[in-house]
């Protein structure tokens, strides 16, 4: 899959935004099945590495750094 470079500073962020969002919802006391929600927070926290990685590749021709939008 080819991602579009000015799509990339999107993406990362979108990726953090929902691991912020599951950390989120692992506080609160009202979810069902927790280790379903700690595993998919496990996967996106591991994903939002790779793409932060993949992204350090393009940062120069995406024009944000990385460490500006997150």
């Amino acid at each position: 899959m080819e991602i579009p470079d000015i799509w990339a500073p999107l993406l990362v962020s979108a990726v953090r935004d929902a691991v912020l969002y599951q950390k989120g919802l692992l506080r609160s006391e009202t979810i069902r099945n927790r280790s379903d929600y700690e595993e998919h927070h496990l996967q996106l926290t591991q994903f939002l590495e790779f793409i932060k990685d993949e992204y350090r590749k393009i940062e120069d021709d995406a024009g944000i750094p990385l460490d500006d939008f997150l």
